[in-house]
């Protein structure tokens, strides 16, 4: 895993754009014997405990990994509108990866699962998934969720067509429609070693993290940081900085990290949480951060918010910034 990028954003997974555009070669690439399927129902995915041979011992990761199917027969093409067929992911240590979505069964009358295998939600499992599976997950979550809503065009209603592997459609004038990503800021807050970290009035007592808001029309990446921020907490910044991004693809998101400072002159006391969207807003320090204390819940660790976390407080041990 690479240290300097947070998690489903370290450009492990080959997307081979080249087959894309080459439906022989998406062919060839389906009937390789070494080529997976990724399955999922809606947004759950198939598991199987344990790690994968010659994962590296000590690895946080690689404590599970996912139900990749060999490929048969010839590709699911499209069906319905909002069932694209075999979507093309790329290439995962030279192998050809895809993706379908298969509909959810009536669990009154489901077939046994293969031994070992259970679905789960993403977010049970994605930390314990090794890096690289873990992007391809993003990937095959964030093409099939699109499909769900792209199958008719948004100028005339008429139905579009799947092409490109999965990665885009097109409409009956030609126009090509491309999966859709929202920006979104995020970012920590620092004030004489201590972070700013807020509760969502909609999450359960005691989570916490990051304070972070949708870009708007017409808006830079630091004006947005600052206005979610003034929304949401009251409080005015300086020293905005980017930091990195992290896809996350549940649905549609592209997380942008920021630093930024309170303000000088700025009272830190002073918040004033945004009644409709934050229940509590709290500073914390590095030991706090370290070792929660009860009741205290913090960003799972596939997130960009933990991962930016969990460098701030690693900076108290090495004296960075």
């Amino acid at each position: 895993m690479n240290e300097d990028r947070p998690p489903l954003a370290s450009g492990a997974l080959d997307r081979d754009a080249a087959a894309r555009a080459t439906p022989e070669l998406l062919a060839a690439a389906w009937r390789e014997p070494a080529a997976r399927v990724l399955r999922m129902r809606g947004v759950e995915i198939p598991i199987i405990d344990g790690a994968p041979e010659g994962a590296s011992a000590g690895n946080t990761t690689g404590l599970a990994r996912l139900a990749l199917h060999p490929t048969e027969g010839e590709a699911p093409t499209p069906g319905t509108a909002h069932a694209p067929g075999a979507v093309y992911l790329g290439r995962m240590a030279g192998a050809p990866m895809f993706a379908i979505d298969e509909p959810v069964p009536d669990h009154a009358a489901v077939d046994p699962a293969p031994d070992g295998e259970r679905w789960v939600h993403p977010f049970l499992a994605a930390e314990q998934l090794p890096e690289t599976e873990r992007e391809l997950l993003a990937v095959g979550s964030a093409l099939l969720r699109w499909h769900e809503s792209a199958g008719f065009s948004p100028r005339d209603g008429q139905p579009t067509d799947v092409i490109q592997g999965g990665w885009a459609r097109r409409d009956a004038r030609g126009a090509e429609l491309f999966p859709r990503t929202d920006p979104a800021v995020i970012v920590l807050i620092e004030h004489e070693d201590r972070v700013l970290l807020g509760s969502n009035a909609l999450w359960e007592a005691g989570r916490f993290s990051l304070l972070a808001g949708f870009v708007e029309a017409g808006e830079s990446l630091e004006q947005t940081v600052e206005r979610e921020v003034f929304e949401e907490a009251g409080v005015r910044l300086e020293q905005i900085t980017y930091v990195t991004s992290q896809p996350w693809p549940f649905p549609r998101s592209l997380m942008l990290g920021f630093r930024a400072r309170l303000a000088a002159g700025s009272d830190p006391a002073d918040l004033t949480p945004d009644p409709e969207e934050i229940s509590e807003l709290r500073w914390f320090t590095r030991e706090q951060l370290r070792t929660p204390e009860p009741g205290i819940t913090l960003p799972g660790p596939v997130s960009i918010a933990r991962w930016l976390i969990d460098r701030w407080v690693a900076e108290g041990d090495t004296g960075g910034h």
